[in-house]
């Protein structure tokens, strides 16, 4: 083991590809002349002294004001400095002598090169099956539970509208909201705040580089535990799939979970591919577009065959994806339509630009002002009992009474229709909101009023608002649909009102116009919801006006803002990497965001050195430079900017732990 005053080498013997293109040399603003004399770093005792385990916590530098040398008067203002607690992940190979060595030893037996790639596959096909058992479980308790619950509101609704009791049935439909989100509330307050959302945000920057917390969409959580053969949270290790223990490897198998994720809901593996390199990936190539879809096409099939077993259809694979949409049919449409399509995408671009400002505001609010634990749970509770009351106030005095058909579907409530009618309102809140998405696409004429549409469209948009957000695990795609469905269906009642002959005007066109615009002006997303929404459809033809929709949806919303989960990643200020670079940094140079004094490293390095800069510092990288001596008391300036060096190339955090750890020597 190397003494304290040894060497240990650092950069001895790089590959030249490590080196800068153009010598540079490694400086920070001129800081004053109380900062030029530094104290040289005194030898103290060996490493024994230390204990290395410490050196490997993970912290990231602490937020403020970055500016500019004096000659630069450009600054970055509050507003686009991120906050502190977040690091990236490492996603370069370490391309030093050891890594070619190994790579040389592994490229020279080629059974080995092929079953790392065999593996790979193996991985993705148990990602999608894992991904779709899990959709399907997931599917089952939810209709099991949502069935349980109004079934027996149904029951007392049917049987107080005689007995004068309408009080009861409410106040079971709040019991049954209110103990529900609670369980979910306690969890996701108490034991594990990330849970709280849809995940998207958390994949997104885990995709684009940054460690943000466990992630809790399912398949890339599966995709993560997996890959590693191993799980932190549960201190396991299976001792399998060590080569892809690193976070290149991970990275790819997470894209496949979360396209696999929205295949199953869906049921569109080609939409699911799309969506995680439109919303996610920021790493792609041809061999891992071939993987993923390999892993949204098992995940689907897994999901089909669970389903097809829980509807008593034992491998009768007609169940794709746990939202069904429903077939459309001939779904006729004019050209002349396409111009009605162009003005709703505008106008679910207004609408999702309105949801998301009034979120972002509303998420401002909960970061100041709701910031306890219980403060959250009885957040939660106060939306589901808004939820129960909002939806039972609506059929109690929405007396839309339709004939009684047979509905082996949906649960139909007679409330205070005559015998042999239903509610036509209580339809809407007495099944799962996926079927009634699917009820509000394929519903005759007539079933439901447009003021009835318009209370549910409006109560539902600022529910869906104020749920997003809370301290529970929730989505967005299913409420957006819901909604856009309901003004899409108005929209489609309005027409064949005003129209003398309104034979073109079909309900099922406009709704389905209407759900794609709104869902797109929320999350801003074209490519993948176009195809998400074909396959889901069955129906091609229809992506043409579906298509327009989301374009011009998401050309109106980015003229007021961004999308929904785009605002949540800059909202908890998580730096997420652009496609292109901020304005603010064409009149900024890198030492206008470097702190001063640069920690560095030399090619050569004391043991001492290492674990005490490991210490003081909480970088997870330094610069390893040359020409630099840190007990020299003079400063070496070169205009009016303090050099620390010549930069000769970059060593991690867990690098340096790595060689105190296995006592390297030179």
């Amino acid at each position: 083991m190397p003494r304290s005053g040894e060497e240990t080498p650092l950069l001895r013997n790089e590959n030249e590809r490590l080196m800068a293109n153009s010598r540079r040399s490694y400086a920070s603003p001129c800081p004053s002349t109380s900062e030029i004399n530094v104290d040289p770093r005194d030898l103290r005792n060996g490493i024994e002294d230390h204990n290395i385990n410490i050196l490997d916590d993970s912290h990231s530098s602490n937020e403020g004001n970055v500016r500019t040398d004096h000659n630069n008067h450009a600054q970055i203002e509050p507003e686009h400095v991120l906050k502190a607690g977040f690091e990236s992940l490492d996603y370069e190979v370490s391309d030093n002598l050891i890594y070619q060595k190994e790579e040389k030893d592994k490229s020279s037996r080629t059974l080995t090169l092929h079953w790392r790639e065999v593996q790979r596959w193996i991985i993705c096909c148990v990602i999608g099956v894992l991904t779709g058992l899990t959709a399907g479980i997931i599917d089952f308790g939810v209709e099991k539970v949502s069935g349980i619950k109004f079934k027996s509101v149904k029951d007392l609704v049917d049987k107080c509208v005689t007995d004068n009791c309408m009080y009861y049935p409410l106040l079971i439909w709040l019991a049954f909201n209110v103990g529900l989100v609670f369980i979910g509330a306690i969890l996701t307050a108490y034991i594990e705040p990330v849970a709280a959302g849809s995940g998207i945000p958390q994949i997104k920057c885990y995709l684009n580089g940054v460690i943000e917390g466990p992630m809790i969409h399912s398949g890339a959580v599966i995709a993560a535990g997996v890959s590693q053969g191993r799980s932190t949270s549960l201190k396991l290790d299976f001792s399998i799939f060590k080569d892809f223990r690193s976070d290149r490897e991970k990275r790819d198998f997470v894209s496949a979970g979360a396209a696999a994720g929205v295949a199953a809901a869906f049921g569109a593996p080609v939409g699911g591919v799309l969506f995680s390199l439109e919303e996610g990936a920021s790493f792609w190539n041809q061999a891992l577009v071939w993987r993923i879809f390999f892993s949204s096409m098992v995940s689907t099939m897994t999901l089909n065959i669970v389903q097809s077993y829980i509807k008593n259809h034992p491998w009768q694979l007609a169940y794709a994806g746990l939202i069904n949409f429903g077939k459309f049919g001939d779904v006729d449409y004019q050209f002349v339509e396409l111009f009605i399509v162009i003005v709703m995408g505008a106008i679910g671009g207004l609408l999702g630009a309105l949801f998301n400002h009034i979120n972002y505001k509303l998420t401002l609010f909960r970061m100041r002002f709701v910031q306890r634990r219980w403060q959250r749970v009885i957040e939660v509770i106060m939306v589901a009992a808004y939820t129960a009351a909002f939806a039972y106030i609506l059929i109690f005095f929405g007396h839309d009474c339709l004939p009684l058909v047979e509905n082996r579907e949906s649960i139909l409530v007679q409330s205070f229709c005559k015998d042999g009618e239903f509610s036509s309102s209580a339809r809407l809140f007495f099944d799962t909101p996926e079927a009634t998405v699917k009820n509000l696409f394929h519903s005759n004429p007539g079933t439901y009023r447009p003021l009835t549409l318009f209370i549910f469209a409006a109560g539902y948009f600022f529910l869906a608002c104020w749920t997003y957000g809370l301290s529970v695990p929730s989505g967005l795609f299913i409420p957006s649909l819901l909604v856009g469905s309901a003004w899409g269906r108005i929209v489609g009642i309005l027409l064949s009102m005003v129209s003398k002959d309104n034979g073109w005007v079909n309900l099922s066109f406009y709704s389905l116009v209407g759900a794609s615009a709104m869902l797109g002006g929320i999350v801003r997303m074209t490519i993948s919801l176009t195809v998400i929404i074909m396959e889901a459809t069955s129906d091609v033809p229809l992506g043409l006006p579906v298509m327009i929709s989301l374009i011009v949806a998401k050309w109106v919303g980015d003229q007021f803002n961004e999308g929904i989960y785009d605002i949540h990643i800059h909202v908890q200020g998580v730096p997420m990497l652009g496609w292109e670079p901020l304005p603010v940094s064409s009149n900024l140079s890198a030492t206008s965001v470097m702190s001063h004094p640069v920690s560095v490293f030399r090619s050569v390095e004391t043991v001492e050195r290492i674990v005490q800069i490991l210490k003081e510092e909480s970088h997870n990288g330094f610069p390893v430079v040359m020409n630099y001596d840190p007990h020299s008391q003079s400063v070496e300036e070169q205009g009016c900017l303090e050099t620390f060096g010549t930069f000769r190339g970059l060593i991690l955090r867990s690098q340096l732990i790595m060689m105190l750890k296995k006592k390297v020597r030179p």
